[in-house]
């Protein structure tokens, strides 16, 4: 089989495509043939070797291929998977400890990650919304439920899971302002959100107003600016951003968090679960939160499409096509 295989940190266009063989289902995994996968910031971390990353593979990635979303259909089952059949259109997100490697045209799936796919979606957004919808909804939601009239903010609202949070915070009655490029503002607004700001012209943290949650998707200030436009019972997750953000948050927002009402931490993540999968599916059955697609990709020019993620332009989610033929 084809698959963009990774062998050392590095840049985009390190990675290339290799015939490798097709992996073998162990009794509990079925072979899962893929059509479509999406991109993620955590597969740009992984590759370039970000100090976290590093903690745990320091000197080559653990992962010889790459991605984590996916959705395809089953081609067999190991003997001992009961619940699912040759067939079963599947879709899941494969990052630790599912052993990744979606960026390739089969895969071996353990039977307790494997959801089966909505129907009512296609492969392409199947694929789009196990990572960064999960992420969105748990992190909106992880603190305390959102209200109808609550202002809610979404830092880095264009990207992937920005997308989906605007729609997702929208569903639950809130006003929301989304912030990111000038090129992503039209974008946002056709989603649903209430106001934008262009971060290149305006800071945020700045404009006086207050919000009751604010999502950082892309944090890079100091923990204390983030404060500021909270209002008093205020939440500031953290989702992604600059390792130095990171770790600031990791080591003072507890003691901000303790000395005063407003609450500030780091973003949860349970992987795969399934409760939150038929959520995110029963919302998409009612047009309340549907994947924003920028661009598709074939599995061959996933180095193209991970320079483009990583350059800051993707509006939504980046998918990779793939095509099979009857050799595969």
């Amino acid at each position: 089989m084809k698959a963009i295989v990774c062998t050392e940190y590095g840049p985009p266009d390190m990675l290339h495509l290799e015939e490798v063989a097709r992996p073998i289902p162990e009794d509990d995994e079925a072979l899962v043939k893929i059509h479509a996968a999406s991109l993620n910031a955590a597969d740009l971390e992984t590759l370039r070797g970000v100090f976290v990353v590093r903690m745990t593979a320091p000197r080559k990635p653990m992962y010889r291929i790459l991605g984590s979303d996916v959705a395809g259909r089953i081609e067999a089952v190991g003997v001992k998977v009961k619940q699912f059949q040759p067939g079963d259109e599947i879709w899941g997100d494969l990052s630790f400890p599912y052993g990744y490697s979606t960026f390739a045209e089969y895969v071996c799936i353990p039977e307790n990650a494997l959801r089966l796919k909505p129907a009512s979606m296609t492969f392409e957004q199947a694929a789009s919304v196990p990572t960064a919808g999960v992420v969105a909804l748990q992190n909106l939601l992880v603190k305390r439920p959102i209200h109808p009239g609550q202002k809610v903010m979404i830092n880095g609202a264009g990207g992937g899971v920005g997308t989906f949070a605007v729609q997702i915070a929208k569903h639950f009655g809130a006003e929301v302002t989304g912030v990111d490029s000038a090129s992503k503002l039209d974008m946002l607004r056709s989603i649903g959100a209430d106001h934008v700001i262009d971060y290149t012209q305006e800071d945020f943290t700045k404009t006086g107003q207050r919000y009751d949650l604010i999502l950082d998707v892309v944090a890079y200030r100091s923990i204390f600016a983030h404060r500021r436009p909270l209002v008093p019972d205020g939440i500031f997750v953290y989702v992604g951003g600059s390792t130095s953000a990171i770790f600031q948050a990791l080591l003072l927002g507890p003691l901000i968090s303790r000395i005063g009402p407003k609450k500030v931490g780091i973003g949860t993540w349970q992987p795969n679960n399934k409760e939150d999968l038929e959520s995110l599916t029963e919302l998409f059955e009612a047009g309340k939160v549907v994947p924003v697609i920028d661009k598709r990709y074939p599995l061959s020019e996933v180095p193209e499409a991970l320079q483009y993620l990583e350059d800051g332009h993707a509006l939504g989610k980046v998918v990779i096509t793939v095509a099979h033929n009857n050799k595969t």
